[in-house]
């Protein structure tokens, strides 16, 4: 038994094609009129090209069949091919087939470099001209479909990018003695780096920052997840190295190996001048004292989500009037110049150094001034610092 087909072109479009047919001559209009009207397009005729522009400006149409030459007696078919570049800003995705009498091999590619998608010559045959208008309608539909679906890819992360903004603190709580700032920089519109501040008390504090592998909506998803179980009531009445323990294992059992995180967290006791922290792989944190001698904070143990066990260490700090504590993600170090020289830590840190006397805020700006500088540009990856003045 013999299946019958269905034009491709009717099951998709129950509503008829909207053609646009621009020509200076009546009759060449009224044919191509009733040839597409006969095939069961939607016709609208414009017989200049100030009646085109108003047509396109007022609906929306699934193809332009247009002559190149409006004028009388002239051939070149210059004026269509300005006429382009209006057409292509008032609709950037509408196949577009140029006809013409007077075509030439140089006349054609210069229309199809503006946007032209075929090329028909006076007189046209029929059944020619019908198949290369539905191969231009389809690739007309092709387009418009990826054009919404990246409006609506753009849309969804513009959301998500405010969803996930708002998982960062809006306001970093500050301790008596101390000065806290923040700041968070993704490359795209999403990222995968973290940093909050909690209060643990009257007079102590969490901080923490993380970066999570991958970059887009994948390593946003996992950092809400991250900041949902370090800010949990149960995560936060734990030790430095129980927290790194307890989300590595969580982080190992529920997703990939090829997802890890690298994370830094420290309890700030204010009034005692004392950090304890656990360094998950992380980027080992810069704390500069007064008279302008360093140390790293890196004791505690591997990235998190690549073992499924691990035993996690943790240190302890003493602070001092004058101290600034620098913490920070790979975007910032690895920032690199016009000959991809990375910024690096000793840069950072030679940075601190020198500007130590400055408070949190004020030396988080001097730094993601400094390393704007020298990248020449926006950051290439996601940055995040988080910076604490002993006052």
């Amino acid at each position: 038994m013999e299946t019958l087909l269905e034009d491709p072109m009717t099951v998709e479009h129950s509503a008829p094609l909207r053609a646009l047919i621009a020509d200076d001559q009546p009759a060449v209009l009224e044919a191509l009129r009733l040839l597409l009207k006969q095939h069961g397009y939607e016709v609208e005729t414009a017989g200049s090209p100030v009646a085109l522009i108003r047509s396109l400006e007022s609906r929306v149409f699934d193809l332009l069949l247009m002559d190149l030459n409006y004028t009388r007696d002239t051939t070149s078919g210059q004026e269509g091919l300005d006429l382009l570049s209006r057409i292509r800003a008032l609709d950037h995705a509408l196949p577009v087939v140029a006809m013409t009498a007077w075509g030439s091999v140089e006349l054609a590619v210069e229309a199809m470099h503006r946007g032209v998608g075929d090329f028909v010559l006076k007189p046209w045959d029929n059944d020619r001209l019908l198949a290369i208008l539905r191969a231009q309608i389809e690739q007309g539909r092709t387009r418009r479909r990826a054009r919404q679906l990246e409006s609506e890819e753009k849309s969804e992360l513009l959301e998500a990018r405010e969803i996930q903004r708002g998982l960062l603190p809006r306001e970093i709580p500050q301790l008596a003695g101390y000065e806290i700032a923040g700041a968070w920089q993704p490359a795209h519109l999403v990222g995968g780096d973290y940093f909050d501040v909690f209060e643990l008390g009257a007079s102590r504090a969490a901080l923490c920052i993380a970066d999570v592998a991958g970059k887009g909506m994948p390593a946003a998803l996992l950092m809400s997840n991250l900041q949902a179980m370090v800010r949990g009531s149960t995560f936060a009445a734990l030790e430095p190295k129980a927290l790194c323990a307890k989300v590595n294992s969580i982080i190992r059992a529920n997703t990939g190996s090829e997802k890890f995180v690298t994370l830094f967290y420290a309890r700030l006791d204010g009034p005692a001048k004392k950090l304890v922290y656990a360094n998950g792989g992380h980027n080992a944190p810069v704390l500069v004292h007064a008279d302008g001698s360093h140390e790293r904070l890196s004791d505690g143990g591997p990235l998190l989500g690549v073992f499924p066990e691990w035993d996690y260490g943790q240190s302890e700090v003493e602070l001092s009037s004058g101290d600034r504590l620098v913490l920070f993600t790979d975007g910032v170090t690895e920032a690199a110049d016009s000959h991809d020289e990375e910024f690096g830590e000793a840069r950072l840190i030679g940075l601190v150094v020198e500007h130590r006397r400055l408070g949190a805020r004020d030396l988080q700006g001097k730094i993601l001034e400094v390393v704007a500088a020298f990248s020449g540009g926006p950051f290439r990856d996601d940055a995040t610092l988080l910076v604490v003045a002993v006052e």
